[in-house]
């Protein structure tokens, strides 16, 4: 048993030794010769590096100024306004009727009717299909209008609309009678 163990140990240093011998030759010339001929060769240029330039500080010189996020001041006007002062306003304490839901242009006249002792009704029909009877006095549209007059073929209403000021102002309308509206 010692005996296979001496030969396995034999056996491992021969073939150590013939390694040894076999790799102290030039095998590695090929490398070498390329090592060489990438030192020989002109070397790449680098650029510097950019000169970076000090901070310099900003003095804000607009600070008197409106803060470009905030709501502008109110500026009082110094022209004097021509206008008389109108004391219209809507009566805001009464209850609203139907057709003030709707705005003028989503209401249309169809026709009249008259009632037994000669009062004339305008016929509205809504956007939604609905036809409501209406006479002098009632009111219609998103603005406060008023009916003042109603003949065959015409509503008149006056609406009351801001005027831009604070105030009031009154706008005269009407609606039509839209007889191609049947012969759609």
């Amino acid at each position: 048993m010692a005996g296979q163990h001496a030969g396995k140990a034999w056996l491992g240093i021969c073939l150590v030794s013939v390694l040894t011998a076999c790799s102290q030759g030039n095998g590695f010339s090929d490398l070498d010769k390329f090592m060489a001929d990438t030192r020989a060769k002109p070397r790449g240029h680098v650029e510097p590096l950019p000169e970076f330039k000090a901070y310099e500080a900003f003095s804000y010189s607009a600070a008197d100024r409106r803060a470009p996020f905030e709501p502008p001041i109110d500026v009082q006007l110094t022209m004097v306004d021509d206008e008389p002062v109108s004391d219209v306003e809507p009566d805001l304490d009464r209850p609203r009727e139907v057709l003030e839901n709707f705005g003028l242009k989503n209401l249309n006249m169809v026709g009249t009717l008259t009632d037994a002792s000669g009062g004339l009704f305008a016929l509205i029909r809504d956007n939604e299909g609905g036809v409501h009877r209406v006479r002098t006095g009632n009111y219609m549209g998103q603005n406060y209008g008023r009916i003042v007059g109603i003949s065959q073929t015409r509503v008149e209403l006056i609406e009351i609309v801001p005027n831009g000021r604070g105030g009031w102002v009154e706008r005269p309308r009407f609606l039509s009678l839209d007889e191609d509206e049947d012969e759609g």
